[in-house]
């Protein structure tokens, strides 16, 4: 009997036990690895300039270690992002995969009006307007991109880092969940990697307490339903964010 040749009868076992395959909702890897560039902390968005107020946290005594730090994020992550930030992205996540405008700039409209602070809601408006001029400048094809992009330049949306994320990640194939996850990790990279700087947390140490926000998030992302209303409670949050234009020295934007 003849012997088959390398790989013969390969190709169709393969394709029979692709995850794609075997899962309809399975994130494409193209789509997968045009959604990570806008996760990456390599990515020009500009958000090592900015602590979300954790600097003025430490300044005033409420983060001093890693506890500390674990208590404020996952109470920010509860009350502050989760009906808020991570609604904002599943919705816009939506009309990116879509494909239509009018919900984006709804939503971004709306994330704006619950932004207490002027320096964190300018802040949010310049990261997502970085995201949003490499989106629709290298994501060719995708015409909701654009679309945003010109409206946000025109002033007829904030352009809000959530919205600009969940659009750009839903036009690239992620579903809403994946999204809202992606930007709540993203986030507490941001925090983790601030409070290097401005306490003695190690990378050790910041990787557990990372790791210790996994199952939040994962709790998060799954649970916020987009028909419900967007509010926001991080009041301690808050205050030390609107504090911190007024500290006497500064490593940090917002």
């Amino acid at each position: 009997m003849q012997a088959d040749k390398p790989g013969r009868g390969l190709r169709p076992i393969l394709s029979a036990h692709r995850p794609e395959a075997c899962q309809p909702g399975f994130m494409k890897t193209r789509g997968l690895l045009e959604g990570l560039r806008f996760t990456d902390t390599f990515f020009p968005s500009g958000g090592y300039a900015f602590s979300s107020g954790l600097e003025a946290a430490v300044q005033g005594g409420a983060v001093k270690d890693s506890d500390q730090l674990a208590r404020y994020v996952e109470d920010l992550l509860r009350g502050g992002m989760s009906r808020r930030e991570a609604l904002a992205v599943k919705l816009a996540n939506r009309a990116g995969a879509a494909g239509t405008l009018d919900p984006a700039i709804d939503v971004d409209r709306e994330l704006d009006a619950t932004k207490l602070g002027r320096d964190s809601r300018l802040a949010s408006r310049q990261m997502g307007r970085q995201v949003m001029k490499v989106a629709a400048d290298q994501l060719r094809g995708k015409t909701v991109l654009t679309e945003y992009r010109d409206a946000v330049e025109a002033g007829k949306a904030p352009g809000h880092l959530a919205v600009s994320f969940g659009l750009t990640l839903g036009a690239c194939g992620w579903n809403g969940e994946e999204t809202a996850a992606a930007f709540l990790y993203q986030t507490a990279v941001g925090f983790v990697s601030a409070a290097m700087r401005l306490t003695p947390l190690g990378q050790r140490e910041g990787q557990r307490v990372l790791g210790e926000w996994l199952p939040l998030i994962d709790r998060i992302s799954r649970e916020v339903g987009t028909e419900t209303p967007m509010s926001s409670w991080s009041p301690i949050q808050d205050i030390y964010a609107m504090r911190h234009g007024r500290l006497e020295w500064r490593l940090f934007r917002s």
